[in-house]
């Protein structure tokens, strides 16, 4: 089970993510978490320097979709001014929402990544689809809710367990 919580890749944040080896590597679609991981959980919308890594993301050719657990509310009005499909209430770590994500992506597990801020939610759910999986560190633990919070202590003992 804990083999399941490690990430292919981990990297500070998303902008230390080498899209063209990505690219090489045969991926071509980018399933992405919202909060902590693209902007603070709080922020409504993109910063400049995310919407120039979004452009390069798309002119090298990727597809990206967004796939929160958060309500509709929050990412329509953070993907929606983007032209960003999403998919909210996904309940990660479940397959389904993952399953959904690349039929928009148009595809597979092996052309798919996973990139998010949480090893029990969207490490777990790419693991487990076989999808290559990019853990960032989360931008604002301030802002996390509660079932975050308690994630991150699971994810403090799962990582404790895995030293050893």
């Amino acid at each position: 089970m804990l083999k399941k919580l490690v990430p292919r890749q981990s990297v500070h944040t998303i902008y230390d993510i080498d899209a063209n080896h990505l690219w090489d590597f045969g991926i071509r679609g980018i399933i992405t978490d919202l909060d902590n991981t693209l902007v603070g959980a709080r922020d409504p919308h993109a910063t400049p320097e995310l919407i120039e890594w979004l452009n390069h993301l798309q002119q090298i050719g990727f597809k990206v979709v967004i796939v929160s657990n958060n309500h509709h509310n929050r990412v329509s009005t953070f993907a929606k001014p983007l032209d960003i499909p999403f998919i909210h209430r996904a309940k990660k770590p479940t397959n389904a929402s993952f399953h959904k994500a690349m039929k928009l992506l148009g595809t597979n597990a092996r052309q798919t990544t996973v990139i998010g801020d949480q090893m029990l939610t969207d490490v777990l759910g790419g693991n487990r689809m076989g999808l290559y999986t990019i853990l960032v560190q989360p931008i604002s633990r301030k802002d996390e809710g509660f079932f975050t919070k308690v994630n991150r202590q699971i994810e403090k003992w799962a990582l404790a367990r895995m030293k050893n």
